[in-house]
This record gives structure tokens, C-alpha cells and sequence, in this order.
């Protein structure tokens, strides 16, 4: 079992930046592939980024286009989300999700995330 906490969402202007934190517990939570999802009213859940157990592999969805960053250290069990140059259409609740076998499915509670115009 992994739990995971995320924290760092808040309020800020388009074009300014957020780092998001997923803490992770558990005996494996190391290991393991860790994503980074959002969900905005109205919309289904969009996957936005995924970094595996080493930190040596990472994806992100189209829409990123070199604005985030992901980044984990595993001292801290910790995988952040660096958000650059954000839009107002970032807004969503911002989920992360630890994968255990093919799937993800361990999830954290969400943190949300508004930009202003």
C-alpha cells in the first residue's frame, strides 16, 4: 500500500509558476512510477506527467510543450511537478498517482491549482 499527499497548489497570475509536491509512503513507494494527472470541471482527467522509480525516465503530455518539469529524490520520497509559464487553462485539481503493476492506481487526494488572467 502507498499513500500519497499532495501539496503546493494555490492562486497565481498567467505566467507565473507553481511547484507541486507529491509525498509518498509506503514500503516500496521508491520504486515506483509516479504520475502526475489533472482534472478541470467538466473535463476528464489528462494525464500530464510520469517519472519512473529512478528518476531516469520521464514523459509528458502534448500540451506541456516544455512548460513543467518533473523531478523526484527519493531521500525525501518526494516527486514535484515544476510548473513554468502558466495559462489559465492550467486551472484544475491536480492529482498524483503512484503506478503498481500496469496500472495507476494508488492516488493522492489532489491539490488545486488556479491561474488568473
Amino acid at each position: 500500500q502507498v499513500q500519497l499527499v499532495e501539496s503546493g497548489g494555490g492562486l497565481v497570475q498567467a505566467g507565473g509558476s507553481l511547484r507541486l509536491s507529491c509525498a509518498a509512503s509506503g514500503r516500496t513507494s521508491s520504486y515506483l512510477t509516479v504520475g502526475w494527472f489533472r482534472q478541470a470541471p467538466g473535463k476528464e482527467r489528462e494525464f500530464v506527467s510520469a517519472i519512473s522509480g529512478s528518476g531516469g525516465s520521464t514523459n509528458y503530455g502534448d500540451f506541456v510543450k516544455g512548460r513543467f518539469t518533473i523531478s523526484r529524490d527519493n531521500r525525501k520520497n518526494t516527486v514535484y511537478l515544476q510548473m513554468n509559464s502558466l495559462k489559465p487553462e492550467d486551472t484544475a485539481v491536480y492529482y498524483c498517482a503512484a503506478r503498481i503493476g500496469s496500472d495507476f492506481n494508488s492516488w493522492g487526494q489532489g491539490t488545486q491549482v488556479t491561474v488568473s488572467s
